[in-house]
């Protein structure tokens, strides 16, 4: 068996692949976060704009194919990205129409613009974070929205954690949204909720490896370029962690409140004790704890489990006076519901109950 390549391997591959303007790949500086992993190969190749990434795809093909008839490799992965906004197009005298099938205002990624933004005819704008990951936070997102649609608001939905898109899947949308005039996007409805996500523009299994400034963009896009119609609650999933979005979010949009989910166990709550004061520094008020994965009950037997911690969040909402909007279990009903696109939350469950009483808690907080 082959021994695996190294890095000096590749690269001197990838210094044989020529460039259409002159010099290689390499001798241009474009491959970035090489890794070698045994027979697995990852880089990726990065473009001075999307239209020069989208020119250079016959290249990216030809590294792939290069690399993956190396001696020890079993496995090439190649990632196409751009470090800045396309060029600005000089207009033209002859024709001001987008190539066929293109719709410029609908490239996701662009760099955003600059000043605060509103979303036109949404009442309220209600941001679910979390510290960290794994807590469920997108799982609340979805049956928040949901059960506060069954309870009489018109609901959105917008997937802003952009590296890690879920609510297609869990929301049971398949299709791309539509775009009549190529500028205002068409959410798709699921459970009564209108949806939006990068993920529904994406390959389900395709990665984004972006800048700060690009997701910024397709964020501010996500809000602005859909046509939400009159609703009273926009639910926004957003990243685990404190980082760019979460700032763009509550810099850029008149966001009513933060809704911070965390399990009990004392590492979730840390993390949740730096979402919290991220959303103090940047004045968002905090609408309430939630926590998630409170207890197991086996389905077998009936035995109840506290297995994070008992009352951790609730615990910590009273010491900071922060309202505790209640208690989640770890139900296996509800993770199947969710990988099969119909939210726990839009069926008569008995597990369906504890987002009815949060909907109804939170509706009599804001309206």
């Amino acid at each position: 068996m082959p021994a695996s390549p190294t890095r000096d391997d590749i690269l001197a591959t990838l210094g044989r692949i020529a460039l259409p303007q002159g010099g290689t790949l390499v001798s241009a500086d474009l491959v970035r976060a090489l890794v070698v992993d045994g027979g697995v190969v990852r880089f990726v190749i990065e473009a001075e704009n999307p239209d020069a990434a989208r020119a250079l795809e016959p290249v990216r093909a030809e590294a792939e194919r290069a690399v993956a008839a190396m001696a020890g490799v079993d496995k090439v992965s190649v990632a196409m990205t751009a470090h800045g906004p396309a060029p600005k197009q000089a207009p033209h005298s002859h024709s001001h129409a987008a190539p066929q099938g293109e719709a410029p205002s609908l490239k996701i990624g662009r760099h955003p613009t600059a000043g605060p933004s509103e979303v036109p005819g949404v009442k309220r704008i209600i941001a679910v974070g979390s510290g960290k990951g794994g807590v469920g936070k997108s799982t609340v997102s979805a049956n928040l929205a949901v059960a506060l649609a069954r309870e009489g608001w018109k609901v959105g939905l917008v997937d802003a954690d952009i590296y890690g898109p879920s609510q297609p899947r869990m929301m049971g949308v398949t299709k791309k949204p539509a775009s009549p005039d190529g500028k205002t996007i068409i959410p798709p409805v699921a459970h009564g909720v209108r949806v939006i996500s990068i993920g529904m523009m994406l390959p389900e299994d395709q990665a984004l490896i972006w800048r700060g400034p690009m997701l910024m963009g397709a964020l501010q896009q996500l809000m602005t370029q859909v046509a939400w119609g009159d609703l009273d609650a926009l639910v926004i999933d957003m990243p685990p962690g404190t980082g760019d979005v979460q700032m763009t979010l509550c810099q850029k949009f008149p966001v009513t409140g933060a809704i911070v989910v965390s399990t009990p166990q004392d590492v979730a709550l840390l993390d949740a004790r730096r979402a919290l004061n991220a959303f103090e520094v940047l004045k968002t008020p905090v609408l309430g704890l939630i926590e998630n994965m409170s207890t197991f009950i086996c389905p077998n037997c009936g035995h109840e489990e506290h297995i994070f911690g008992d009352g951790g969040v609730a615990r910590e909402a009273e010491k900071l006076n922060l309202p505790f909007l209640g208690s989640l279990p770890l139900a296996v009903e509800v993770r199947l519901a969710g990988d099969g696109g119909l939210p726990v939350a839009a069926t008569d469950s008995p597990n369906a109950e504890a987002y009815r009483r949060m909907a109804k808690g939170l509706i009599g907080q804001l309206a």
